[in-house]
């Protein structure tokens, strides 16, 4: 569509029918599940000529099969529009970059073509009914926040399983339809306090203590419930009109009880983290349903410890990511263990501010920052998550704000489910480094944080296309350079794999990059708008049009363009400001 033309999501929302929280469902030319991202099983095909000359048009359906062919594809019409448009079915789902060459094709070789165009698939975007959606600012923040909510739209986390290894889960009702059977690891009975060692109950007995119980001059302490607080960050269940969503509302959360009364041994911890990823555990059942994303928020102090260090190198052999709380000292990340051993994701806290949380720990071995709250400040500024309201002993379910390194931790698990559903045989290496590439940059004071804030629809992007834009990942960096707002002054961009560094500093700016895009090459062009309404286009040396996204606000676009010809090709890729105000945004050109 031509950028005048483009909808607001607020606009698709009332010409769309309701579907299911994942997005519509379609069926598709072949019977098959409407796949996810930018296919389409449909060509639409203007014609010039009026209905009555049916010999221009028996003429132009040939050509249009003809065309169809070379492309692997079989059409037939299905209807007409009321723009008089012919909308064909195609005999498979196929990408709209592909479609949008063939559509070229289409007019090339048939004159009687006024425009050809792939008839996209649009999507609801999720606002959850959850009655405390609101208050989940660790969720939809663009100041703070993970933006899970954009996410959504695409990936919810559905198929992955991740691992809780804390104290345990209580069958709260916001989260009982996304557990899966988990294992009680610990041996000992004076810290498990369930009456007996190691079982398939992964229950929470609660982690209380009386006074000088764990050591001489400790208080008593009521049970934290910790472990069902973390779940329900990741994976609580969405759109079922109570209480919270995580951000994996797709994913399952399986329990591997580690943590007790007074706290839990490294042994239970490490036989927890082979268990957990799929590994042999003598005693143990196998794992039916081995997680690939492993949370610890957990820790205590000291150098990484060969134990620790062992078992999360076994479980990412299995290809688990390894996710660990950076501590809650505000000391430097080297002295607190597992977040200091090698191969894990160390994540730090911010607040609401997306400033660091007084209480975390910092230092180069933090990896990113994720929302875990700053309560000093009041309690909805932490986490509110499901909880159990009972002082020692299970009592009811509730909810409650908490704050901690622990808190920030889930919120970078649930990005890494959605990362796993989008990508399954992403490596903990690619998920890492496209987690630690597409971070937002902090708005407020966080030293030593890691690369910034972890941003969930950035992170997936990456991950899709690690050479695209939106954080680090190699090649070559550029600064835009004013003024660049016509073909004839556009920015030259010579080497493949270039981000540009950009900004539109007013509504009617824009901004256009040259490319001599060499015979045979494909070009792709990813924007990251940030938080903003950015769209991309790519035209020809001409000025027609050839490819664009328009996607909603802070959406990653990407268009690409391809040279057929025997001979090097010019290419304009332009930026435009649709709306969400001014700002930066990167740019990434590669083929």
């Amino acid at each position: 569509m031509s950028c005048s033309s483009k909808v607001p999501a607020r606009t698709l929302l009332s010409l769309l029918l309701a579907g299911a929280v994942s997005g519509l469902a379609h069926a598709g030319g072949a019977g098959t599940p409407t796949p996810r991202g930018s296919s389409t099983d449909r060509l639409i095909v203007k014609y010039k000529e009026v209905a009555e000359d049916r010999i221009a048009l028996g003429q132009s359906d040939q050509i249009a099969q003809r065309v169809a062919g070379a492309f692997g594809l079989k059409m037939s019409e299905l209807k007409t529009n009321a723009l008089g448009a012919k909308v064909f079915q195609l005999s498979r789902w196929t990408p709209e970059a592909d479609l949008q060459t063939m559509a070229r094709q289409l007019m090339l070789d048939d004159a009687n073509v006024e425009y050809a165009e792939p008839d996209r698939l649009m999507h609801a975007q999720l606002t959850p009914n959850d009655t405390n959606y609101g208050s989940l600012w660790g969720l939809s923040s663009t100041t703070a926040g993970v933006r899970a909510n954009v996410a959504w739209d695409t990936h919810n986390g559905a198929g992955v399983t991740v691992a809780v290894l804390d104290t345990g889960i209580r069958p709260h009702a916001d989260l009982a339809a996304n557990i899966v059977a988990g294992y009680d690891m610990i041996a000992d009975t004076f810290v498990s306090n369930d009456g007996n060692g190691r079982d398939s109950d992964p229950s929470d007995p609660g982690d209380w203590n009386t006074a000088n119980q764990c050591a001489q001059g400790d208080p008593a302490s009521n049970s934290s419930w910790h472990g069902t607080h973390v779940a329900g960050t990741i994976a609580a269940v969405g759109n079922n009109n109570q209480g919270v969503i995580g951000v994996a509302y797709g994913a399952k959360v399986q329990a591997v009880r580690v943590l007790g009364r007074c706290g839990g041994y490294t042994s239970d911890i490490a036989d927890g983290m082979i268990w957990a990823s799929g590994g042999t555990v003598s005693g143990l059942p196998a794992n039916a349903t081995p997680a690939r994303v492993l949370n610890l928020s957990l820790g205590g102090s000291g150098a990484c410890d060969t134990t620790s260090q062992s078992a999360i190198n076994s479980a990412r052999s299995r290809g688990a990511t390894v996710v660990v709380a950076a501590g809650n000292s505000n000391v430097n990340v080297s002295n607190a263990s597992p977040a200091n051993c090698s191969g894990v994701i160390a994540v730090a806290s911010v607040g609401p501010t997306g400033g660091k949380a007084y209480y975390s720990n910092f230092g180069s071995l933090v990896d990113v920052a994720a929302p875990g709250g700053d309560t000093s400040g009041g309690a909805a500024n932490g986490i509110l998550s499901t909880l159990n309201a009972g002082t020692t002993t299970p009592g009811a379910d509730n909810y409650a704000y908490y704050q901690g390194t622990s808190m920030a931790t889930p919120h970078v698990a649930g990005v890494v489910a959605l990362m796993v559903q989008a990508k399954p045989a992403a490596t903990p290496d690619e998920i890492e480094s496209a987690l630690k590439t597409s971070t937002r940059a902090f708005p407020a004071t966080c030293s030593q944080c890691g690369t910034g804030i972890v941003d969930a629809p950035a992170a997936i992007a990456k991950l899709l296309n690690p050479g695209g834009g939106g954080g680090g990942g190699g090649g070559t960096t550029m600064n835009e350079s004013e003024s660049n707002n016509t073909r004839g002054t556009a920015d030259p961009v010579a080497t493949a794999n270039t981000t540009v560094n950009g900004a539109l500093s007013t509504t009617s700016d824009t901004d256009y990059f040259l490319v001599n895009l060499p015979a045979g090459k494909t070009l792709t062009a990813t924007l990251n708008p940030g938080t903003r309404d950015y769209d991309l286009y790519i035209y020809n040396s001409s000025g027609t049009q050839l490819a664009s996204s328009t996607k909603g606000a802070g959406q990653i676009d990407s268009a690409t363009s391809a040279n057929t010809g025997s001979s090097s090709s010019v290419r304009y890729v332009r930026v435009r400001y649709y709306s969400g105000g001014t700002g930066s945004y990167t740019l990434n050109l590669n083929w």
